[in-house]
């Protein structure tokens, strides 16, 4: 019951970060055309602070390392799964942008801008939890820059070698690995400058949550509120994504019996609502903004339903 309630209670915190968004433009002081630059910052420049914050938490250790392995695996092969599945199931109404919107919603989920404060709420006491959401968002992000931006756009050109070696995701955690294996910390142990270089990170990374969510205000205050509850498509795609996906997860992990911090932070963030980026990419490729716009907004908005009832099934600690 206290998984239950603190996620009801963060997971209404994070929503009520996008009321600012949605006044901005409905008051006209940001313009509907000026969402996608917030959503570059977002991607660009919180997100790999949020990763360098997450690695400098965690102390390396090599069953650590063995446990990321594994998860990025595991999590990796059930991203693949579900994508094949829904593109097969969808193969004949690819031409529809919904569709092809609605195939890479059903499988990516929140796991980095609302997974980490989530995570870090429930499991207080655990200073891997935040690494093992920057495993999810790396191979998240590897899926996203290249078969989910494929499928989007609708152009194979996206699958290509660079887009997996160069992007936001990979440099970043590029970059944090070597201070992670060697253990070396942003604090005041290691001079004045690695602590205020710290402090930015921290300060940066934890911009992650408020800044999604103030995007997700704006692009709610652009679209018509009926289409947002009507459409059956983005219904299903935020049922797979928020129910289905998570619950298969954590039947296979429990089945494998692998290691128990692994499962429930893996659990956790498949629970998590359909990810941000399913949008950002959107308007970044400048395709789909509209139902991804419906889908992340109704997922997000019907989280504060399905994952505290899906927090139920997290052990008592």
């Amino acid at each position: 019951m206290q998984a239950f309630l603190t996620t009801l209670i963060m997971v209404t915190i994070m929503l009520l970060y996008a009321v600012p968004g949605f006044l901005l433009v409905k008051t006209k002081a940001v313009k509907p055309e000026s969402i996608s630059a917030f959503s570059k910052v977002l991607m660009f420049v919180c997100q790999p602070a949020l990763t360098l914050y997450s690695f400098d938490k965690a102390d390396f250790s090599r069953e650590l390392g063995l446990n990321l392995l594994i998860f990025f695996g595991i999590i990796t092969a059930a991203q693949l799964l579900f994508l094949g599945a829904f593109l097969l199931i969808f193969r004949k109404k690819m031409q529809d942008i919904r569709y092809r919107v609605a195939t890479v919603a059903t499988t990516l989920s929140n796991c980095s801008f609302l997974g980490v404060p989530l995570l870090e709420a429930i499991f207080p006491e655990s200073q891997n939890a935040a690494v093992y959401s920057m495993m999810y968002f790396l191979s998240m992000s590897l899926i996203g820059w290249t078969l989910a931006s494929a499928v989007i756009a609708g152009d194979k050109k996206y699958i290509r070698v660079k887009k997996v070696l160069i992007n936001p995701a990979t440099i970043s955690i590029a970059v944090a690995l070597p201070f992670f294996l060697t253990g070396f910390k942003f604090s005041a142990e290691n001079g004045a400058f690695f602590a205020q270089f710290g402090n930015m990170i921290n300060i940066l990374g934890k911009m992650t949550t408020p800044l999604c969510m103030l995007v997700l205000g704006m692009r709610f205050a652009t679209v018509p509120v009926k289409k947002l509850f009507t459409g059956w498509l983005q219904y299903l795609s935020v049922a797979v994504n928020q129910i289905v996906f998570p619950l298969c997860i954590l039947g296979v992990l429990l089945l494998l019996r692998v290691d128990y911090e692994l499962t429930w932070c893996m659990y956790i963030m498949c629970a998590c609502p359909v990810a941000a980026v399913v949008q950002n990419y959107a308007e970044i490729l400048g395709e789909g903004q509209e139902p991804a716009a419906f889908t992340v907004l109704l997922g997000t908005l019907t989280s504060v339903c399905t994952l505290p009832l899906l927090a139920l099934l997290l052990p008592a600690s």
